[in-house]
């Protein structure tokens, strides 16, 4: 389902899930809002891929420019969360073309608003992701790796998630800032 739109109230509020899958379905307003939430979440600390707030506007545009062109259905999905018509969360889901590894697919670029952590559009995204990649795709397997030190293997843990290795030291922020990148692995029943 190419376009599907899963409408979410929770605490009085309305939230939009929304599948993208090429760049011809997001708009200027879009595309300008996922770069906006994006700059926001990493110069808030989120490990989405700029390490090193505070993070160039430009950077992140061109970023989210190449992303949004390696939309495809099959492929590449982007899932948006929208609350009040803004962009309040984001990921990525990518499947794997190789026949040996096609029965899986990565979620990356996890975010939340700074403003709307702690509301649930977290787990509202990973919850369609699995489902989406379970239901739409036939996938058996996601994977997704995290920045050690953040908590985040405890969050994905909460949503079902395990801990399958860790590649340790592999992140290096400064010279004694060193991170190890968590593996983890979510089996789709």
């Amino acid at each position: 389902m190419d376009d599907r739109v899963i409408t979410v109230d929770q605490d009085a509020q309305q939230t939009s899930l929304t599948w993208l899958t090429t760049p011809e379905m997001i708009d200027p307003r879009t595309s300008e809002d996922l770069a906006m939430c994006w700059r926001a979440v990493a110069d808030a600390g989120g490990a989405v891929g700029f390490p090193f707030p505070p993070v160039d506007e430009d950077q992140v545009r061109s970023a989210s420019a190449t992303m949004i062109e390696s939309l495809h259905p099959q492929r590449s999905r982007l899932l948006v969360a929208s609350t009040s018509n803004t962009v309040s969360g984001w990921l990525l889901l990518r499947v794997n073309n190789n026949s040996l590894t096609q029965h899986w697919g990565e979620i990356s670029r996890v975010q939340t608003s700074p403003q709307d952590r702690g509301t649930g559009i977290g787990r509202l995204l990973m919850g369609e992701a699995a489902r989406c990649a379970r239901d739409d795709l036939g996938l058996t397997q996601l994977h997704l790796a995290a920045r050690g030190g953040l908590g985040l293997e405890e969050y994905y843990g909460r949503l079902g998630w395990r801990e399958v290795g860790r590649w340790p030291d592999a992140l290096r922020f400064s010279g004694t800032d060193h991170r190890d990148e968590v593996l983890m692995l979510l089996t789709l029943h």
